[in-house]
């Protein structure tokens, strides 16, 4: 039985190793170093450039190159994803790491960033002298942690702006009087000009102000800020389980539940089959089996492994996948076998390795088109619904193409994320250390014929958007 992936990497690209050797931030540097490595490297590079927008990529791409020449170091990473958004890849992406480094080099990578001359005291002054006149943005505001905290003031230079500078923070990424957000008034309403992420870089996100309260962004991407003695509000204990790989749940005499939110790591994998194990009792004589699937972003495709016997119904067929045997891809990801592999896995990285080392240059089909055979297909559960959003992704994804083959499975609520055709990313430092490249050397073999990236696995059943409890609905559902 092929099991293919084993080592997939997560959506969110984490990465935490360092390089000794000299920086060069220079942008337009990046970019370029950056450019080869994905034309050269990325799987999917000649599917996404093609004789159809070549000449519009081109022109991108050279815009891009001259925007960076003028770009300061610390304002570079929106240029480098924006040249990545061309391939609309959620696999392909860059990120800023600055763990491995000390609160000095950091400061001074962002010591030429706009500033004021605004400090506490004489914006505690003002404050208290201006009292009759200020405008209710005015003061100070904290974020949700307590950890940052900014005053925003009418800007000197435009009475309809304002402008948000750092009272508080972290010491290294931001100091004092460093400029986070700017915010424009028009007829009694307020927009937001820009905000300046934790890497300093520009963004421009919806805004709202309500009362003491302000929202920047939305979806995932959302910042709160809280005005002088407001009570910050702490993070629900949903928020707080983030990181909970698994959770098993008894909801009635005939329905149990797993909460699957992460398959991101392979301490994973033991949490789940020690779960599995623990109760395979109660899964053996409940009729429905819910799998809440939201929000997963993916990871190893090892941690669902032991699930498959409670919802096989009939041989599971697993798509191949060919992977562009380059030599840095081989060097940065195929040659890197865990030491804590287990000896069998080993064994199969290291043929991976082999073939892939006698197949440089080639899109080579390393993974074939298998079939998963199980020897008896479970009374219990006689019933799988498997619960999926819009992040629900990669590694996640692969489990529903795998489960619903199976006559138990129904799938319920929105389409899923669609970041399913290109796998296994690839890690590269960029000359900056600070970032990180992320990047898929690995194609499914679906390709070019069932194309899923951006589209989504589509459920059998949609759940409305005015129902606030899912799993209820489910639950109910596949009662009735």
């Amino acid at each position: 039985m092929l099991k293919y992936l084993r080592n997939f990497i997560p959506l969110l690209f984490v990465f935490a190793f360092f390089s000794s050797k000299a920086q060069n931030c220079n942008c337009r540097d990046n970019l370029k170093f950056m450019i080869e490595r994905v034309k050269k490297n990325y799987v999917g590079y000649s599917d996404k450039v093609n004789s159809s927008n070549k000449n519009s990529f081109e022109i991108f791409t050279d815009s891009l190159l001259q925007e960076s020449s003028a770009a300061p170091s610390y304002q570079c990473l929106p240029i480098l994803r924006k040249w990545l958004s061309f391939f609309n890849d959620k696999h392909l992406g860059i990120s800023y790491d600055d763990s491995n480094y000390s609160k000095e080099q950091i400061r001074r990578y962002y010591a030429n960033d706009e500033k004021t001359d605004w400090t506490e005291p004489s914006f505690s002054s003002y404050l208290q002298e201006s009292q009759i006149s200020l405008d209710s943005l005015e003061g100070f505001w904290k974020d949700k942690t307590g950890a940052y905290q900014i005053g925003i003031v009418k800007d000197k230079g435009n009475k309809n702006d304002f402008i948000g500078f750092i009272i508080k923070a972290d010491g290294a990424r931001w100091t004092s009087g460093q400029v986070k957000l700017k915010i424009t008034k028009k007829d009694g309403k307020y927009s937001l000009k820009y905000y300046r992420a934790i890497d300093h870089s520009l963004n421009y996100l919806s805004f709202t102000k309500s009362k003491d309260t302000l929202t920047l962004g939305d979806g995932d991407i959302t910042a709160k800020w809280y005005k002088n003695a407001v009570v910050i509000p702490q993070p629900s204990q949903k928020d707080q389980n983030t990181g909970v790989s698994a959770v098993f749940k008894i909801l009635d005499d005939k329905t149990c539940l797993f909460e699957m939110p992460s398959f991101a790591s392979l301490d994973n994998v033991k949490v789940m089959d020690s779960l599995i194990k623990k109760n395979d009792r109660e899964l053996g004589k409940r009729d429905h089996l819910i799998i809440d699937l939201r929000n997963n972003y993916g990871g190893s495709v090892l941690v669902y492994d032991k699930l498959i016997p409670y919802i096989y119904t009939n041989p599971i067929l697993t798509e191949g996948a060919s992977v562009l045997a380059t030599e840095e891809n081989i060097r940065d990801y195929y040659g890197k076998i865990p030491s804590n592999a287990s000896d069998t896995r080993k064994k199969v990285l290291e043929r991976n390795l082999t073939l892939l080392k006698a197949h440089v240059g080639e899109l080579y089909p390393l993974y074939p088109v298998d079939t998963i055979r199980m020897p008896k297909v479970s009374s219990h559960p006689k019933h799988v619904s498997i619960i999926v959003n819009k992040s629900t992704a990669s590694a996640a994804e692969l489990f529903i193409l795998q489960a619903k083959q199976s006559s138990k499975v129904k799938l319920y609520g929105t389409n899923s994320s669609g970041a399913i055709d290109y796998l296994e990313v690839v890690r590269a430092e960029l000359p900056c250390g600070f970032y990180r490249l992320g990047y898929p050397a690995c194609k499914s073999l679906r390709l070019p014929v069932h194309p899923l990236d951006n589209i989504g696995i589509k459920p059998d059943i949609e759940i409305p958007q005015e129902v606030s409890d899912w799993i209820d609905f489910v639950r109910t559902h596949r009662t009735k």
